[in-house]
């Protein structure tokens, strides 16, 4: 069993609209942009980062708006709830502040025990807070949200699979334990986390599977200290039969890609370097930054990307 996964790294979504997803995460639920890029792989194409002051592992939701993308199908095979975590007894706030904005599908529920408000983003994205008053991660000061009712981070995600077994035997090789087991729902836990420390894995055997779109998540990433760390992860993983790509340099982290026998792609980043490594902490996100292989396109960028507030 592996010890070098620290929790939650990132989660990574579709969007359809760059200016919509902006005002979502940074007004709405008052998170820090903490990097405004582009896809890789397709330059024309924002990559949005959204987090607590500094980006912190474990509070960071991603996003590539690609303006013409068709709507997700939800379904097996996927990241079905993205959850944060707010301090207890402030859901009744949340559910004042999205009725005031607009916010779609809120409902309150409770889940192993803990008090949940579900939502949805601006594409039908599944999400929800969930009052956690164990966590002590300090969150964005200046998003318009008092300190004492704004998200931490990241609890959890749920996967939605045919079929969890493979799943929740890979995540236990990755030193995940069983903690807890909810009707069709198990839930799992890395100890010595970061605090976005939770998987669930939902199985519904009879579901279809999910179509990725606009409000899909890509792929879910778990954190580990550093590049030496990361390369054993991925000896390990290879050893066991995991098809795992090359370490790929994403600026701000290395990252390495495989697919789950569910369907789910995992990704593991380093916390290394982190988003202060090419502007100054105070004024991350602000600026349009390329990777170095796009930088000749940055007259076109500036001219042609939607311009977004903040």
């Amino acid at each position: 069993m592996l010890d070098q996964i620290k929790g939650l790294h990132h989660v990574t979504s579709m969007a359809r609209d760059a200016r919509q997803n902006n005002d979502f995460f940074t007004h709405k639920l008052g998170l820090r942009r903490v990097k405004k890029t582009v896809n890789f792989d397709a330059p024309d194409v924002y990559h949005l980062y959204y987090g607590d002051e500094v980006g912190t592992p474990g509070s960071v939701m991603t996003y590539f708006p690609f303006p013409n993308i068709g709507k997700g199908r939800p379904g097996v095979g996927e990241v079905g709830t993205t959850v944060y975590s707010v301090p207890e007894g402030t859901l009744a706030y949340w559910e004042k502040r999205f009725a005031d904005q607009g916010v779609n599908g809120v409902s309150r529920e409770e889940s192993f025990g803990e008090k949940r408000l579900r939502f949805a983003g601006p594409d039908g994205d599944g999400f929800a807070l969930v009052e956690d008053k164990t966590d002590s991660r300090a969150p964005w000061a200046k998003g318009g949200i008092a300190t004492d009712e704004a998200i931490r981070g990241f609890h959890s995600v749920s996967l939605r699979l045919k079929d969890g077994g493979a799943t929740e035997e890979l995540l236990k090789f990755m030193g995940y334990e069983e903690v807890d087991k909810s009707g069709n729902v198990r839930r799992l836990a890395v100890k010595n986390g970061n605090g976005a420390d939770v998987v669930d894995i939902e199985s519904l055997p009879t579901a279809a599977f999910a179509d990725l779109g606009a409000g899909s998540v890509h792929h879910v990433a778990f954190a580990v200290e550093n590049r030496a760390k990361q390369l054993e992860v991925r000896k390990a993983l290879m050893d066991t039969g995991y098809g795992v790509t090359p370490v790929i340099d994403r600026d701000y982290f290395w990252a390495i890609y495989f697919r789950t026998p569910g369907g789910v792609l995992f990704e593991v980043a380093t916390n290394e370097p982190g988003f202060d490594r090419d502007e100054d902490t105070a004024h991350l996100g602000e600026a349009l930054k390329l990777p170095t292989q796009h930088q000749h396109l940055r007259p076109y960028l500036e001219q042609h990307l939607q311009k977004l507030e903040g």
